[in-house]
């Protein structure tokens, strides 16, 4: 009996492993073979240095006052129309709101649907008290060993700059698209989009405009990031995640420190706060991470590629493993981030309030109303009231990989990286393209910079710079991009 128990398990063993084995060396690459696209014959001294001098400007945004800091962006705008003749003699330009852009190239098919490229003028400041860990002034727009310095260099004048130095070429060889491309540049993203790139694609939508695609900043060409693959990966965003803030708010009564209740305010709140963080939202491989896997599993070697071409077996194991970074974390699941704590104002008195805010980054699939549930249940504490922050937005919907959209985006990464392997991914910042499902059912987020893992941090962050020759290989893939839309995107 226990010989045949032992021989049946055997069995079921081997029949494991064989399904594995196959699974693991049957699943085809979803990689498009195409030739590498010609070098582009660009002066990229001189491209760097346009780019540098933009950099000076002081295009950083405001919240609260949306008057702030306009003579700058007048500035980049006559910068703009100086450096690139070509561009604002054929293109159409219209100021939107205070200072978004927005350019129009007429299609030479007035069939074609029209596509969409985008890119923000505007930029975060710099942290107070952290301009001396900056190698260089990061205002002077300066360039040295190899890269242009400065804030905006990654987020997001480099995108802006390389379209512009991409169309200017495309103009100047007499090139015309045969889709009408809109060029969006907002003056507002890093506070919303609500006065730039939203005003934009309601008026786009006013004048009866349907974009076949869209393209914004977004994810990256990632350089030695995810373990197991030895190519670079581009990640092209199909989604980018809800964003929901939640004020919290406590009531007690206030007394003298001499004589504490058995429960004040900050215990209660902090209690409360405790517990939700303590019970995340749950997460899993599936939608845009399970697309994102399947796509990168048959280039990885190694245990990886067993790993990640057995979903169906090995998910709970990887899930594991990924949940311990934040990073790939959130891509799982809907992240809680507790972010402001206040209570109290004198060390011997018992405040009679405490406040809290909760920032959600929700993923597609979770809706603001499905957190706020989750939320009020975790937190366990019926007398804590709950605000919602007016500007909460859902996830964005998903965009398919199936379009002309991707395959075009996806050849051009091929034809200007021929290095690296492309896959979809989840966008877990906000960016601008948020607005443009108003226009479009294929929103695409991607930003052609190759980053190594320590270059990550310099996103918002301290020595914010892009290398020369990196700068160079945006504008070739904006232009083999755009050059692209003239031919059928390879299959």
């Amino acid at each position: 009996m226990l010989k045949r128990i032992f021989l049946g398990l055997l069995l079921v063993l081997l029949a494991l492993v064989a399904a594995v084995a196959v699974k693991t060396w049957t699943t085809p690459s979803q990689q498009l073979a195409v030739a590498p696209a010609p070098k582009l014959d660009i002066d990229l001294q001189a491209a760097a240095k346009r780019l540098s001098t933009a950099i000076t400007f002081r295009t950083v945004s405001s919240l609260d006052d949306p008057a702030a800091n306009l003579a700058e962006f007048d500035k980049l705008h006559a910068y703009l129309a100086q450096q690139f003749p070509k561009l604002h003699a054929t293109l159409k330009k219209e100021v939107v709101g205070n200072r978004a852009l927005l350019y129009t190239w007429a299609g030479s098919d007035p069939q074609a649907r029209p596509v969409a490229l985008m890119a923000h003028q505007d930029m975060v400041p710099i942290a107070p008290g952290t301009e001396k860990a900056w190698t260089v002034d990061p205002f002077a727009g300066e360039i040295k060993d190899g890269f242009v310095w400065g804030r905006g260099t990654l987020d997001n004048k480099s995108n802006l700059f390389a379209q512009m130095e991409a169309i200017e070429q495309l103009v100047a060889s007499g090139f015309q698209p045969r889709q009408t491309v809109y060029l969006v540049m907002g003056d507002d993203e890093e506070v919303s989009g609500l006065r730039g790139a939203q005003p934009i694609a309601e008026l786009l939508k006013s004048r009866n405009v349907r974009l076949d695609w869209v393209l914004d900043e977004g994810l990256l060409i990632l350089d030695g990031v995810l373990p197991g693959l030895s190519k670079p990966a581009a990640l092209i965003g199909l989604a980018e995640k809800g964003y929901g803030t939640f004020f919290l708010s406590l009531d007690t009564a206030p007394g003298h420190s001499s004589m504490p209740p058995q429960r004040s305010a900050i215990g209660s709140m902090s209690a409360a706060l405790a517990r939700l963080e303590a019970n995340p939202m749950p997460g899993g491989i599936r939608g845009v991470a399970a697309q994102m896997f399947g796509a990168l599993a048959p280039e990885m070697g190694g245990v990886n590629r067993v790993m990640l071409s057995n979903l169906w077996l090995t998910e709970p194991l990887v899930r594991s493993q990924l949940e311990k970074s934040p990073s790939s974390n959130a891509m799982l699941r809907t992240t809680t981030a507790l972010t402001i704590v206040r209570a109290g104002n004198k060390d011997n008195v018992l405040p009679g309030r405490a406040e809290a805010a909760v920032n959600f980054r929700i993923l597609p699939g979770d809706s603001i109303d499905s957190v706020e549930a989750h939320l009020r249940k975790s937190l366990g504490n019926d007398e804590i009231k709950i605000k919602r922050y007016p500007g909460n937005s859902e996830p964005s919907p998903v965009s398919p990989t199936d379009s002309t959209g991707y395959r075009a985006i996806q050849q051009a990464v091929r034809q200007s990286f021929p290095d690296v392997v492309v896959a979809p991914g989840l966008m877990t910042a906000a960016t601008d393209s948020r607005h443009f499902s108003l226009v479009s059912d294929a929103v695409y987020r991607f930003s052609p910079l190759r980053m190594k893992g320590e270059d990550l941090a310099r996103f918002h962050g301290n020595n914010e710079r892009v290398s020369i020759a990196n700068y160079g290989e945006m504008i070739g893939f904006y232009h083999q991009l755009l050059r692209n839309g003239n031919a059928a995107p390879a299959q």
